[in-house]
């Protein structure tokens, strides 16, 4: 469960900080990826993620598995795929076309 914890923790933060702070976004978006890459990296149980993750951030977690899986980086895109795969059945079909097509939280 510490994954999940040290997942939600960062998610959360980084979150709430991109939406509150204005200094230079590309910057922020960068801090924001390297902490939840590592979160991401760090999870072993995706259904303890679910269930502790507010529904509200589901879209914004399916921008930055897509960010993980532009990388091209093996492991992160085998994570990615995993989690992506347990998070659409969870969220729908609806959470896919969600994150594609918001243009406000760019991660």
């Amino acid at each position: 469960m510490r994954d999940a914890r040290f997942f939600l923790f960062s998610f959360n933060y980084f979150f709430e900080r991109s939406a509150k702070e204005s200094f230079d976004i590309f910057c922020l978006q960068s801090a924001n990826w390297i902490v939840v890459h590592r979160a991401l990296m760090a999870i072993k149980d995706v259904d303890s993620l679910f269930s502790a993750l507010d529904p509200e951030y589901y879209d914004i977690l399916m921008k930055y598995l897509y960010r993980g899986l532009s990388t091209g980086d093996r492991p992160t895109c085998d994570q990615c795929l995993r989690i992506h795969e347990r998070l659409t059945e969870k969220a729908g079909l609806g959470c896919i076309l969600r994150s594609l097509a918001d243009t406000v939280n760019t991660v």
